[in-house]
């Protein structure tokens, strides 16, 4: 690593510093999200084109520098055989925030949980008697913690966003340590695949072949069991999907303006 300039950012006064590394000695930490290979393709189109203008931004931690913005712009830098790149030095204590970057493409629900999962056991190794409810700041939303658990323990094709809405409303944190918060992550990952199975048999019944639709039979069924217009949902994360997994059941073709 080369220091070019020490500087502080204009908001928050933290110090900062910009430095030129070796490719090789920026690693990724065991939470970043899954490359793209798109993005990455389109990176290096634009880099050939204009040059490497954006920086990366790196923490320093264990004694490796690891990349928390701009992973694909590394990737893409790799792939194009350069040497070195660009980098602003963060605090340490940004490392875990790698949730608020991502500025080059915006995560999916997807994307978010899988993130979101290996964050959670990087917390959960390195200190199991953290409270979970006390990593709000680094997790943002705890449903994004569930879906994780789903996507990355039990099916890696869930269509997270077709619940998103509804575990906004009835997912929380919890006021359990990791040790223990771990296993309800993993009950509440298994109820949520047992309301999808339902969603999938209602789909079969009704005969369709577009599988977008499956997200209109969650909300039919959300709606089916709390109104059309609901915004809260009083009952407790199980309760509330035994009531929507009821309410999938009733469903017929005429709720849905005989579409079939």
């Amino acid at each position: 690593m080369r220091e070019l300039a020490r500087f502080e950012d204009p908001v928050k006064k933290m110090p900062l510093s910009l430095a030129v590394f070796e490719v090789e000695e920026v690693e990724l930490p065991p939470f970043q999200r899954d490359l793209s290979e798109g993005l990455k393709k389109h990176l290096e189109l634009a880099i050939e084109k204009l040059g490497f203008v954006t920086p990366i931004v790196v923490c320093a931690h264990e004694g490796k520098y690891y990349v928390v913005d701009g992973r694909h712009r590394l990737e893409a830098l790799r792939d194009l055989g350069a040497r070195e790149v660009l980098a602003i030095v963060a605090p340490e204590d940004l490392y875990l925030h790698i949730l608020e970057f991502n500025t080059e493409k915006p995560p999916n629900v997807k994307e978010k949980s899988k993130q979101a999962y290996r964050l959670f056991q990087e917390f959960l190794r390195t200190d199991p008697k953290t409270i979970e409810a006390d990593l709000f700041t680094y997790f943002k939303e705890p449903q994004f913690i569930t879906f994780g658990f789903v996507l990355e323990e039990f099916e890696s094709r869930f269509p997270a966003s077709f619940y998103e809405s509804l575990l906004a409303k009835i997912d929380r944190f919890l006021e359990e340590p990791l040790s223990e918060a771990v296993e309800e992550r993993r009950r509440r990952a298994q109820k949520l695949l047992e309301l999808n199975q339902e969603v999938n048999q209602k789909y079969a019944e009704l005969g369709w072949t577009n599988a977008l639709m499956k997200g209109e039979i969650v909300r039919k069924a959300v709606q089916r069991a709390y109104g059309v217009r609901v915004r809260t949902i009083e009952d407790d994360f199980y309760e509330a999907l035994e009531r929507v997994k009821e309410a999938c059941r009733e469903l017929a073709p005429e709720d849905f303006g005989g579409l079939a």
